[in-house]
């Protein structure tokens, strides 16, 4: 198993930069955020889709897809609170 200073050196010859490493925009409370945020999201999206309701088939794909494009940990999670709100509140 190379150490850390091969890992990083083999990387950037190829120009890909460490994926251990805290930079690039992601870190830990990010990626577990989005976890979080997607399994709700899925539910929300199977939940619709059986009760054949739009509003929370959106809402869903949207608590599924939005930790992507959304690099700050916590306007992620301002976001996905705020989907989590509307999907509860926003019924028909």
């Amino acid at each position: 198993m190379p150490d850390s200073q091969t890992l990083n050196s083999i990387l950037s010859s190829y120009g890909v930069s460490n994926p251990l490493s805290s930079g690039g925009g992601f870190n830990w409370w990010n990626i577990i955020s989005g976890i979080i945020f997607g399994i709700v999201g899925w539910y929300a999206f199977i939940h619709g889709k059986r009760e054949k309701s739009i509003r929370p088939m959106v809402i869903g794909i949207a608590l599924m897809v939005y930790p992507y494009f959304v690099p700050n940990t916590l306007l992620a999670i301002a976001i996905g609170i705020a989907l989590c709100a509307a999907l509860y509140f926003w019924r028909e």
